[in-house]
């Protein structure tokens, strides 16, 4: 006969009244029938009682932390939910599906023993952190929690020193720095007022037309206004509101967005959507183009973006149907009047859905039928039809740049043809800037327009820029690519939006160092071609940031240091809203972030 489990056994079991009656029918099986009734029910009623007493004692640990931590705890959150919070506030790193682990050292076995004389301490030395998986972004493989922060990481476990086992005095131990100090932290207080926007979920507004998780939404924003947040950026997009038939549109739910941003006394930036959501870095819903449009794209797979090897990327349009009627009498551009947005500038070069991984350099997506045909006229206008050919010899979505006989140094890119082929790869970016800007011109009359142009800073240290070339921007070590696009923005009186103003070079090479990347050195080109040709510039961070460090990168970029004009950012927006940006240690950084953006003097500089 097995014997009944006693109080303490059932309390580690952790057993919950649902649960109850499955567990003591294993038990009662057990027993011998003699009152085991009786013993099954008392046993059952104190299991119930010891449940009240736990869920008692959780309501008060959550009220406590709610009242004088300033824990974002919902008010039904439960105990896994408490764990997770104040292991987050120790430093440790809380992944959602619960797998934790501390922020640093962690990866790295302990030390063996050492003895030390007693008159010695050993210091404290700390490790660098886990390298991330290859084909993760940089930035977005750091645990957040590996910040160099001493406010958010627990104190770094003590690992003897094998040099301390020696006999020395304690005066002739010297320990050298191990890290360097944090260099100090530019006063703000005084400069530019720089707005902060934030960016909402992709998915805020479902296919429905409904607001997802509107109250939760509405606290969260209200919290953003108390921080000095001054507005949100809502992504409309097009498979949401045109989704079945042509010019049939619906636009509910935004209404319904729109109207909270506005009681709530917010601004608001609108990123009318083209392009499909899912499938690249930071996606996490999936929204795809109208389902009227796929239906066209199954007849006619050329109105898509092709590669070399004949696969469809079915994000966005290709831009070679900018003036073909394809689309049930319409052309592309005509769509995108009827739908007007503010758009994305780049080709769709690195799909993840193609196998793309960091730090690749993409492809050329010129190979649909429209761009061919395109390519043809140029090279015949030329005089060189042979030149009707796209690179054969620029590797694939994964290569490196010297591997290939296109990219490499010295390669066919900087070749007679390689010079007609990129000049015209990136006409066709910039043409269609110019016929989308004019017609957004002519749609949003009196309202300011911005282009968003990607930040694809690996490969800016090589001598080709392999990753920025098959994007579109022909920005080679000998080429400034970026004072084109400037100059068709300042034609139709449109801002600059760029990315990776948060990216530390440093950072980049310390993680990738094969990857040659720069963000640092592109932002400073990409901002000073957009000032010299007098348009205004705005930027947002390409990965979610939380840390001081990228914090202050991002405040140098926006208020450049001994600029002789005093340039700065016509505004900022921060990607992007989520429950993570609202724990306690990630937001008070964020609301010293926006204090500093906004001019304001903050206490605790790092002198």
């Amino acid at each position: 006969m097995q014997q009944q489990p006693c109080e303490d056994e059932d309390d580690e079991m952790g057993v919950k009244e649902e649960e109850d009656d499955d567990y003591y029918l294993v038990e009662e099986q057990q027993q011998p029938a003699v009152g085991r009734r009786g013993r099954a029910r008392e046993e059952k009623e104190r299991t119930k009682l010891r449940e009240r007493q736990r869920r008692a004692i959780t309501a008060r640990i959550l009220a406590g932390l709610r009242r004088h931590g300033n824990y974002n705890l919902r008010v039904r959150a439960d105990i896994n939910e408490v764990i997770a919070a104040l292991a987050r506030e120790a430093g440790w790193v809380v992944l959602p599906d619960g797998t934790t682990f501390p922020s640093c050292a962690a990866s790295q076995p302990q030390s063996q023993s050492v003895s030390v004389r007693p008159s010695i301490a050993a210091p404290p030395l700390s490790s660098s952190p886990v390298p991330p998986l290859r084909g993760i972004s940089p930035v977005a493989a750091r645990p957040i929690s590996s910040l160099r922060s001493s406010s958010l990481l627990s104190p770094p476990r003590a690992v003897p020193d094998p040099l301390l086992s020696l006999p020395m005095e304690p005066q002739e131990l010297q320990v050298p720095d191990l890290l360097p100090p944090r260099p100090p932290e530019r006063d703000f207080a005084g400069t530019p007022y720089v707005p902060v926007y934030v960016m909402l979920p992709l998915g805020v507004v479902s296919g429905n037309g409904e607001v997802v998780d509107a109250d939760d939404l509405v606290c969260q924003l209200r919290v953003l206004k108390a921080a000095g947040v001054d507005g949100v950026m809502v992504d409309c997009w097009w498979g949401n509101v045109e989704p079945h038939r042509p010019q049939e549109y619906n636009w509910t739910g935004y209404k319904k967005l729109f109207h909270i941003i506005r009681e709530l006394k917010l601004k608001l930036q609108v990123v009318m959507s083209f392009h499909e959501c899912g499938g690249n870095v930071g996606d996490d819903v999936s929204i795809p183009l109208p389902h009227w449009v796929t239906e066209i794209g199954r007849s006619n797979p050329d109105i898509y973006f092709t590669d070399r090897a004949g696969r469809r990327n079915t994000e966005c349009l290709s831009w070679g149907i900018d003036k073909q009627r394809v689309l049930q009498g319409r052309t592309a551009v005509e769509v995108y009047f009827d739908y007007m947005r503010s758009f994305r500038l780049r080709y769709p070069s690195y799909p993840a859905k193609h196998g793309w991984k960091y730090p690749g350099i993409g492809e050329f997506q010129c190979y649909d039928r429209y761009l061919q045909k395109s390519l043809r006229r140029a090279a015949e206008a030329r005089g060189h039809p042979i030149w009707a050919r796209a690179p054969d010899n620029a590797g694939h979505y994964n290569s490196e740049p010297n591997l290939t006989g296109f990219f490499c140094d010295g390669g066919d890119y900087d070749s007679y043809y390689g010079r007609f082929f990129l000049n015209w790869y990136s006409q066709v970016l910039v043409d269609h800037a110019d016929r989308v800007l004019m017609l957004a011109r002519l749609a949003f009359e009196g309202s300011n327009i911005a282009v968003k142009v990607s930040g694809v800073h690996w490969w800016y240290k090589t001598a080709s820029h392999a990753a920025e070339l098959t994007a579109g921007f022909y920005n080679p070590c000998n080429r400034d690519g970026y004072a084109p696009i400037a100059d068709v923005l300042k034609k139709h009186g449109a801002a600059l939006n760029f990315t990776c103003v948060e990216l530390r070079t440093m950072d980049q090479q310390e993680v990738f160092p094969e990857a040659f990347a720069d963000p640092e050195g592109l932002v400073w080109q990409v901002l000073n071609a957009a000032w010299d040709a007098g348009i205004p510039v705005a930027s947002e961070n390409a990965l979610p940031c939380y840390d001081r460090d990228g914090f202050n990168k991002i405040l140098e970029n926006a208020k450049p240091l001994h600029d002789p004009d005093g340039r700065y950012l016509l505004g900022f927006t921060y990607l992007r809203l989520s429950k993570i940006l609202f724990e306690r240690a990630n937001f008070l950084e964020f609301e010293r972030f926006v204090k500093r953006m906004h001019g304001e003097a903050v206490l605790d500089l790092q002198e």
